[in-house]
């Protein structure tokens, strides 16, 4: 917003420029200065609105039980019962507000991204408000979460075909076009309409249910999310920039620079909402914040054009993931057996001993170092 009516509006810039004032707001012309501020202002904005978010969440009694459907886990988490969840009611509105205060609101990417947020913020608060207020135990089912998921998938993909088709400048060559990046390898491979689809589907849908699967011990879900979104920050702003994206052989997306300051709107917001969900928390994320910031950071991945990086700087939630799906292969094909005690594979390492202190923070390492793995895949191409 700002940044539109000091650049965009005729009315405002004629005012800046009688009184010599242009000169001295030239500094939001830089998307490094909207960025940084974009992160300070989300993490304002959750602070200032978590006391009265988490007083509403408590008197309208929106907390539920603990039935993690392991006896030993809920005895663990006897003590949470009651903690006000829907804490994405906190964090969305600090992600939208920063956004919109400091990234160019006219950008094709800035919207898409805000769609993104609150299509699966929606989705997630409406599985939360079933849950936790109707008291539906299931919420909203697996299938009717894929429908919504594929849907935003499908619609992002179109968008960003249609403009990336056109404007995308390929590393190493002048072509331009959708292609597949691979870590290590500056070689990218062109992608067809409906491959680009299914890459889509597979990275909004699977990033966004990877965070709602690791969201289950006080501060871990939201702490590591932290990594990742500092990667594709840096990931967004050099693949707007034609120099350096060259110098480092990822694609050259016209405009996807402004995601830099998206993302530094949900790094800030992941920032404060930590403050009140660190150990013991005062507030869960539930599905409103964890499917809406796991799909955020894939849309962005999307289109930055760096899937396969998001493996990488989304490793902790790639494992938290293929636990549960391994789980539950293994239980189904042996008739009853399990690889581990429990999953999502957290719970596993609690059974074994670690406390929960422990569990999130070894887990919250493990998480920077995939990291500073997925950046130093950018110098090895």
């Amino acid at each position: 917003m700002i940044y539109w009516l000091i650049f965009k509006v005729q009315t405002v810039i004629d005012f800046l420029h009688a009184h010599g004032l242009d000169r001295y707001t030239n500094v939001f012309r830089y998307q490094t200065f909207r960025t940084a501020f974009a992160v300070v202002t989300s993490f304002l904005l959750c602070m200032a609105f978590a006391s009265p978010v988490i007083r509403l969440l408590r008197r309208l009694k929106v907390g539920g039980a603990v039935d993690f459907k392991h006896e030993v886990v809920d005895r663990m988490y006897a003590s949470k019962v009651g903690t006000p969840t829907m804490g994405g009611l906190l964090i969305l509105p600090a992600v939208l507000l920063a956004t919109v205060l400091w990234a160019d609101i006219q950008n094709y990417y800035v919207f898409l991204g805000l769609v993104t947020v609150v299509w699966l913020g929606v989705l997630g608060g409406v599985d939360d408000y079933l849950k936790l207020v109707k008291k539906n135990r299931d919420g909203l089912r697996m299938w009717e979460k894929l429908v919504f998921q594929i849907a935003l998938a499908m619609l992002l993909a179109f968008f960003l075909h249609q403009v990336g088709k056109d404007t995308i400048r390929l590393p190493e060559s002048d072509e331009r076009g959708i292609a597949l990046n691979l870590p290590f390898y500056k070689f990218p491979i062109l992608l067809g309409f409906w491959g680009f689809f299914g890459i889509a589907i597979l990275v909004v849908a699977g990033t966004s249910n990877a965070v709602n699967l690791t969201d289950g011990m006080d501060g871990l879900a939201i702490g590591s999310m932290v990594p990742p979104t500092a990667v594709f920050l840096a990931i967004s702003y050099v693949a707007g920039r034609v120099d350096y994206s060259a110098y480092l052989f990822v694609p050259y997306v016209p405009g996807v620079g402004e995601l830099a300051v998206f993302c530094g709107a949900l790094l800030g917001a992941s920032l404060g909402f930590l403050w009140y969900n660190c150990s013991p928390a005062q507030v869960f994320m539930g599905d409103t914040g964890s499917l809406a910031l796991g799909g955020a950071i894939g849309y962005v991945a999307l289109a930055t054009r760096q899937e396969l990086l998001l493996l990488v700087a989304g490793g902790l939630f790639v494992l938290e993931a293929l636990s549960v799906i391994g789980q539950v292969a293994y239980f189904k094909f042996t008739g009853g057996k399990r690889i581990l005690l429990m999953s999502p594979m957290h719970f596993h390492f609690q059974l074994k001993g670690w406390t929960e202190t422990q569990t999130v923070v070894r887990f919250w390492l493990l998480g920077a170092m995939f990291a500073a793995m997925a950046l130093a895949t950018l110098k090895l191409r």
